[in-house]
């Protein structure tokens, strides 16, 4: 088919063609989402499932990331460490991944960065000087609280 004259003696085509294409299954499950706005509503739930476990993620971390700072004043906890077990509030076990802390059971990861730390501690002199008194523990499952009564303390 020739292109039609239009006025001034253009030529142009029409942007409907003279034959029908064939729907195939591809086009028609197009049409059918373009239509009813589907895709809307499949890129919304693309997003829910993304958000959906960042947020649980970060709900059940409670980790004890500590950080040790230089100054009392900059400090939320001020701890002493104890020469005897009895003598402590809690019972530290240092762990090497920050995968492997609890919520606050006693096992602590030492961050770098002050910024990356849930609390800041400062390690005091003096025993009466003291918010918490901790012990270092060699196993992981020996860590936890003694005295419940300063577990708020690193919350």
């Amino acid at each position: 088919i020739a292109p039609r004259l239009g006025r001034g003696g253009r030529k142009f085509e029409s942007c409907h063609p003279d034959t029908r294409k064939k729907l195939t299954l591809v086009s028609f499950f197009y049409l059918f989402l373009h239509n009813y706005k589907i895709y809307e509503i499949i890129n919304y739930m693309k997003k829910i499932i993304f958000i959906i476990p960042l947020i649980f993620s970060f709900l059940f971390i409670n980790a004890q990331k500590i950080f040790s700072v230089k100054y009392e004043s900059r400090a939320d906890v001020k701890v002493f460490v104890v020469d005897y077990e009895s003598r402590a509030d809690l019972l530290v076990y240092k762990v090497k991944y920050q995968s492997q802390v609890d919520k606050n059971e006693g096992k602590w990861f030492f961050v770098d960065y002050e910024s990356l730390a849930d609390k800041k501690i400062f390690f005091v002199d003096y025993e009466s000087r003291a918010d918490l008194k901790i012990f270092f523990v060699d196993y992981e499952s020996r860590a936890g609280w003694r005295e419940n009564s300063k577990k708020h303390l690193l919350y």
